[in-house]
């Protein structure tokens, strides 16, 4: 099981590390969303994560099928519901413990950032 928590520490959540793919996407909207280069995320079945603390501080930007979830007081990027929710993609970068899965793959390269160079060896995608 890892542990999962935003910025400030208000929500917190647990995954099993059971993740089936993780990939950094390039896409103008991840971008927008993390204010970063690319957003670095691992899928896995909705069920599988759970919110263990401040689960009435959320803050979903979308519907109960499709979603970003954030924490309503520092913002921060926790997962996003995705595949007519049945997944979620969980922000790697929210996780406090390490998963034993990495991103194999970058996807949407073809909408990347023109000031980003990627520089290691996972393929790259121009879209999904």
């Amino acid at each position: 099981m890892l542990n999962g928590k935003c910025e400030c520490g208000a929500v917190r959540y647990r995954v099993v590390d059971e993740f089936l793919y993780a990939a950094n996407c390039h896409c103008s909207n991840c971008r927008a969303g993390t204010g970063s280069a690319f957003k670095p995320f691992a899928g896995i079945e909705r069920e599988k994560l759970e919110v263990t603390e401040g689960g009435d501080k959320l803050l979903v930007w979308g519907d109960d099928q499709l979603n970003h979830t954030r924490c309503g007081v520092c913002g921060s990027l926790l997962y996003s519901v995705v595949r007519e929710g049945e997944y979620v993609h969980v922000a790697l970068g929210s996780l406090a413990d390490p998963p034993s899965i990495l991103p194999s793959e970058h996807i949407f390269v073809g909408s990347k950032a023109p000031w980003f160079e990627i520089t290691d060896d996972l393929p790259q995608n121009d879209e999904y």
